[in-house]
């Protein structure tokens, strides 16, 4: 019986991977390129389409060539990317209006703040509330929280449709074509045959009803966004998303599946329990719980995404994430802290406590539970006697800290009975961080062979779709993990004042641009003015009480 193939793309916000796999799950051949981000204004982050085509071709040709086969050789791919990056091009000549707009954009940050404080959407948020207590539906309960972030497609979508002139007029010829990279992608790989995007891809927008599972109406009503632009939603898996045009590699190649790198992630680290948990260390962190088939409403700030549906199979996860984790790690190399980021465990544990030093990593704002954008990013307690190691030290706990509390949000209000952390991502290989994340939660962390997760999640799901693989257990038969981290009752003990004082000052940290535009904005007030003002931080700061925050 011949050997198949399975090829995965996984474009993530600063790389682009191929892998080529065996009926084994084994990798026989990859490539890895970078993603070139352009920064054309302050808080702007762009893709230049035309390079990250370029790119994308590249590098698969590239690892079917280490694989030493060819095109023809390959039974199927599966495709994986980053979620809520944008673009949108030309019904009629294919051009796109602008570059991609990235997830880590923050160009509609006053749009964000604007919508956030507005009479609409408090009034939006309390008749879903009265209607949740009237209902107890979760869809309602959800409304109530929701809050809407620079992370999000919808205001970034709203704010080019305003600002970038010739998309607003082509929108009016119902001349647009919307799609996230995903959609994208698919689209130019299939020759401009289809316009689909799947479902755990569409509810990461903001403006998806998991609810429903379909656009939500609202939404698109609420902030102008034509739904003839929109792409067709579709499964995770499945013929529908056609075949490669021969010309991009010499051979046509049937698309079995895309999804989002989350969703791929919880496939690579097979979390298919409700209850299952996955931590993502990458530039972001994203922490995911599966909860089955239900969309769960989490009042700390957790959002419901669709996990993946397969024909009658509709899994949901609630997830938080914390936007800067291997962006913090770069920055810590290029402030000349460490020379090589593989160092940096071992330069922490050189010292035995930070002296008092604590890091807020909050360059892109603060997720759950504090949802504050505003937020502020710096070292807090510097004195005299603070070293490299102490600077070191302290970036590498923020960011377990950050991890244990998107834990605290989700065990607040689930019943779930947690053991385990599969973590993944390039940050996942720091042995300090994922021995603290294990003391710190109570869990045991496995960290695989590989932590390259979306990747393998892809091939998951295109095998058992083709038959190579016959059940999810086979699969869980088949994960290799390299090495576990047990926690440590003294150790998260020993840190019970360190995490309160560093959670005093992340306070300390939010709303900080905030209080800086009433800063700003006192400033003009005439010095003969007898009055005293000091400009008032409006962010309410969230404190945790018996390991649960209010």
């Amino acid at each position: 019986m011949a050997e198949k193939y399975i090829l995965t793309l996984d474009i993530g916000t600063t790389t682009i991977r191929s892998f080529i796999y065996n009926s084994k799950a084994e990798t026989v051949g990859s490539a890895v390129d970078q993603v070139k981000l352009h920064y054309p204004s302050p808080g702007f982050v762009e893709i230049d389409p035309e390079e990250l085509w370029k790119s994308v071709v590249q590098v698969v040709l590239i690892s079917i060539k280490d694989a030493k086969l060819s095109a023809a050789q390959i039974t199927a791919m599966g495709i994986s990317t980053q979620r809520s990056t944008f673009i949108n091009w030309s019904r009629e000549t294919g051009k796109p209006f602008h570059r991609f707009i990235t997830w880590k954009d923050l160009r509609a940050d006053k749009l964000v703040n604007q919508w956030n404080e507005s009479y609409t959407w408090k009034l939006f948020k309390a008749s879903a509330y009265v209607l949740y207590l009237i209902m107890r539906s979760q869809k309602f309960r959800a409304g109530s929280v929701l809050k809407f972030m620079n992370t999000q497609t919808t205001l970034r979508l709203s704010w080019a449709l305003q600002n970038i002139a010739p998309l607003k007029e082509a929108a009016k010829r119902d001349d647009v074509m919307f799609g996230t990279l995903d959609t994208w992608l698919l689209h130019k790989l299939t020759g401009g045959k289809i316009h689909v995007s799947d479902v755990s891809s569409a509810s990461a927008t903001g403006f998806f009803d998991p609810f429903c599972m379909e656009w939500g109406g609202w939404a698109l009503s609420l902030f102008k966004i034509p739904r003839s632009v929109l792409p067709t939603i579709v499964d995770t898996a499945g013929k529908h998303f056609g075949t490669t045009t021969p010309d991009i590699w010499g051979h046509a190649i049937p698309i079995i599946s895309c999804m989002a790198d989350q969703t791929a992630s919880m496939w690579g680290s097979c979390c298919f329990e409700v209850g299952d948990v996955k931590l993502t260390m990458g530039t972001g962190t994203f922490f995911n719980i599966n909860t089955g088939s239900v969309p769960h409403a989490n009042v700390a700030g957790l959002y419901p995404i669709v996990g993946w549906r397969l024909g009658d199979e509709l899994v949901y996860s609630a997830e938080g994430s914390n936007n800067d984790t291997a962006s913090i790690i770069k920055w810590a190399q290029n402030l000349g802290l460490f020379e090589n980021p593989q160092d940096s465990a071992s330069i922490a544990e050189s010292v035995p406590d930070t002296d008092g030093v604590y890091f807020i990593p909050a360059f892109s704002g603060l997720g759950a539970p504090y949802n504050d954008g505003s937020a502020a990013s710096g070292f807090v307690g510097m004195k005299p006697s603070t070293t490299k190691a102490h600077l070191v030290r302290a970036v590498l706990e923020s960011l377990a800290f950050r991890i244990a509390q998107l834990f605290y949000c989700v065990r607040e209000e689930n019943n779930y009975q947690f053991n385990i952390i599969r973590v993944d991502g390039g940050v996942s290989n720091n042995d300090f961080i994922a021995q603290l994340v294990a003391d710190l939660t109570g869990l045991r962390v496995e960290r695989p062979v590989h932590t390259e997760m979306s990747s393998l999640g892809c091939a998951h799901v295109v095998g058992l779709q083709l038959g190579i693989w016959k059940s999810k257990a086979e699969l869980k038969s088949m994960r290799k993990v390299a090495c576990v981290f047990n926690p440590r009752p003294r150790v998260k003990k020993a840190y019970d004042v360190t995490f309160t004082r560093w959670e005093d000052a992340v306070k300390r940290m939010c709303g900080w641009y905030t209080a800086n535009k009433s800063q700003q904005s006192l400033s003009t007030v005439s010095d003969s003015s007898s009055s005293s003002v000091t400009p008032q931080n409006s962010f309410k700061v969230p404190s945790r009480k018996n390991g649960k925050y209010t």
